[in-house]
């Protein structure tokens, strides 16, 4: 549990540099994102070396289930978004607050962040290793649901009720395909896929 809180405590402090009003107007959050995804799942790769085989498997189908999830869970965020912003008169500023990153890259950069680093680097670090070492602590649904907790945790530093909101959909969806499936990949591809489609395919604002 040392390192899952370490890691933890490490994730809380980038978050905070990337979302924080004090912090993240003084900083490109694209560059931070990258360095801090990096870092974030090199080192989870590294403490849980002796069960990459297991949390790694592959199988072909794991691709099908990837693409069909994140097109499922954009469709749920594209229904989110046409309630919530009829409902509350916040929504819309806030979701388009979560969208002024975009500003700091080209289209195909952040695409290409998203796609190939951002998205796997979040799903190693989040599902590979705080979710499976937190499986040990409160069991299999106690460590599903603790980890997709603090992964939305610790995005308040944005004061934002949507992107709160998003992350805690977001980490509660990855988290159960990790959960039913056992392996990082399922996962994986769905965030990366859904995240080019949010960010810069068909975004919803």
């Amino acid at each position: 549990m040392t390192a899952v809180v370490c890691l933890c405590a490490l994730a809380t402090f980038f978050w905070f540099l990337m979302f924080s009003p004090w912090t993240a107007p003084h900083l490109n959050f694209w560059l931070v994102m990258a360095m801090a995804t990096a870092v974030l799942a090199g080192l989870g790769i590294r403490l849980q070396k002796d069960r990459l085989p297991e949390i790694y498997s592959f199988k072909f189908s794991h691709v099908a289930i990837g693409l069909v999830s994140a097109g499922i869970l954009y469709a749920i965020f594209w229904v989110g978004n046409v309630i919530s912003t009829q409902l509350f008169h916040f929504a819309k500023p806030e979701i388009a607050g979560i969208y002024s990153t975009r500003a700091q890259a080209s289209p195909l950069t952040i695409g290409l962040l998203l796609l190939l680093w951002v998205g796997p680097a979040e799903e190693i670090f989040w599902r590979g290793f705080v979710q499976e070492r937190l499986y040990g602590r409160y069991g299999r649904t106690g460590g599903y649901l603790v980890a997709s907790i603090v992964y939305a945790a610790i995005h308040v530093f944005g004061f934002n009720f949507m992107l709160f909101m998003a992350s805690l959909i977001c980490g509660l969806f990855w988290g159960a395909m990790y959960l039913r499936y056992g392996s990082v990949w399922p996962g994986l591809i769905s965030h990366s896929v859904w995240d080019v489609l949010i960010f810069v395919v068909i975004p919803v604002q």
